[in-house]
């Protein structure tokens, strides 16, 4: 790609769209920039970026941009079946997302992670292992810095290490991991992309350029998943908490890899179900590499998790509040609320992704959770869902602010608080990271003598 000869747009100043506006600006690239949503931040951005050299498209200058500009860089957060890529591409116009951008020039050796749930421990656990055993590597994508921001600084001996969400591989197609991994496949994202199939067929993009001396790590224990193999070049490598199987797996109470024992369940600082197949998957990638065994275990025993995943806050006047604004689907919903040991209130609600929330309360009933607190855009259908799988104890509000006070008040002490929305946070917040800052904020605010 020569940049100096085409005209981009970068559509949606994200920490995405940013990050490629700058990369195309640093290599000469003539750049114009457009959101369509309206902020304090987003003006920043773009008059940060329009003194770098980047044109600004407003609504007046929006259909000349398309005209001219010759390729587009769609951040994730939009659709490609929006009236913006569909007017490129009515006119035979190249359309890649900010991630294949930095594909294009990436020269280190990527191992990439996508799944619905379970991604950003797997590579932040990941790259902990690789930091451990003294390798230069960069926890990227759709975690930490974008694909684009650490190009430059990985060299062809260093490691990307990379969380890929749907959206992302929707504008993907360059990327050939050596290693590509896929936690798992439940429902999410319907709202964005219709049914399973699209959804599943889009997470299978991401073995869709590895070839024979690639590998694929594969959940075993999920259908979808394990079926991947069938149409992979690469070698399959599987893991399994269920099986003893050729790859990683969980016997006794012990991490294997083919009958090498790397460590136990017990001496792992995070726990649950769902972050032992976290460890799964990284011990399938430290043996396929080839790295060492003691300080691969060590790392991941000692890794203590990602902010906003089933993390303590705080326990007050006898209650403990749990943060899981990460948990943004029901699958994930339901592993948190498996994680909980204590009597729990669950605080549910933001904006609905197309979900059947009957299976979440029907499967609630039979966990620690005692009471939901049902709040946010989607509350009414939370409430029908409930009431449908027998749910019935249950509060109902409009505000997040109001659902933590009403758990506040309604959890008692030996109790927990768990706020596992099972929803996107997009009705109220630009991200679950804003939603679980705001759900930290109010914790700490509670006095320990009036409990207010």
């Amino acid at each position: 790609m020569y940049f100096r000869n085409q005209k981009f747009m970068v559509a949606g100043m994200s920490k995405s769209g940013e990050s490629a506006t700058r990369f195309l600006l640093n290599r000469g690239a003539e750049v114009y920039i457009y959101d369509d949503l309206v902020s304090e931040n987003i003006t920043a951005v773009m008059n940060g970026l329009a003194s770098s050299g980047a044109h600004i498209v407003t609504a007046e200058k929006f259909s000349d941009a398309i005209r001219i500009c010759d390729l587009l860089v769609l951040s994730p957060g939009i659709p490609i079946d929006n009236p913006l890529p569909v007017a490129f591409r009515k006119q035979g116009k190249v359309i890649i997302g900010e991630e294949e951008l930095g594909a294009l020039y990436l020269r280190a050796t990527a191992v990439a992670v996508t799944g619905t749930n379970g991604k950003t421990t797997t590579v932040s656990m990941l790259n902990s292992v690789f930091e451990n055993v003294g390798l230069n590597c960069a926890a990227c994508g759709n975690i930490g810095n974008p694909l684009t921001a650490e190009v430059e600084n990985l060299g062809f001996e260093d490691y990307a290490v990379i969380e890929i969400s749907s959206f992302q591989l929707e504008t993907l197609s360059s990327l050939r991991p050596h290693i590509a991994v896929v936690t798992n496949i439940t429902e999410d994202h319907l709202n964005r992309h219709y049914n399973m199939e699209n959804y599943i067929f889009l997470k299978s993009k991401i073995l869709r350029n590895l070839r024979e001396s690639e590998y694929a790590v594969l959940n075993y224990d999920d259908d979808t998943v394990r079926n991947f193999a069938r149409n992979t070049k690469a070698r399959a490598v599987y893991f399994s908490a269920t099986a003893r199987i050729d790859g990683a797996y969980l016997e006794n109470g012990g991490i294997y890899f083919n009958g090498e024992k790397y460590f136990d369940v017990e001496d792992m600082a995070l726990g649950g179900t769902h972050n032992v197949y976290n460890a799964l998957a990284c011990v399938a990638v430290a043996h396929i590499l080839g790295l060492d065994k003691a300080k691969t275990a060590e790392a991941i025993c000692g890794f203590k998790g990602v902010r906003h995943r089933v993390e303590i806050v705080r326990k007050v006047n006898g209650v403990t509040y749990v943060d899981d604004s990460k948990g943004t689907n029901v699958d994930a919903t339901l592993k948190a609320a498996a994680a909980m040991t204590e009597p729990t209130v669950i605080l549910l609600g933001g904006k609905d992704k197309g979900y059947d929330y009957e299976p979440l309360f029907a499967s609630l009933k039979s966990s620690k959770v005692i009471h939901a607190v049902l709040y946010g855009e989607n509350r009414f259908k939370l409430l029908n869902a409930a009431i449908k799988a027998g749910f019935v104890s249950f509060s109902l509000c409009a505000e997040f602010e109001t659902a933590v006070h009403l758990a506040q008040f309604v959890a008692k002490d030996g109790q927990s608080v768990l706020l596992s929305p099972a929803s996107s946070s997009f009705d109220g917040f630009s991200n679950y990271e804003e939603r679980g800052d705001a759900f930290r904020k109010l914790v700490e605010g509670i006095n320990e003598t009036t409990g207010r």
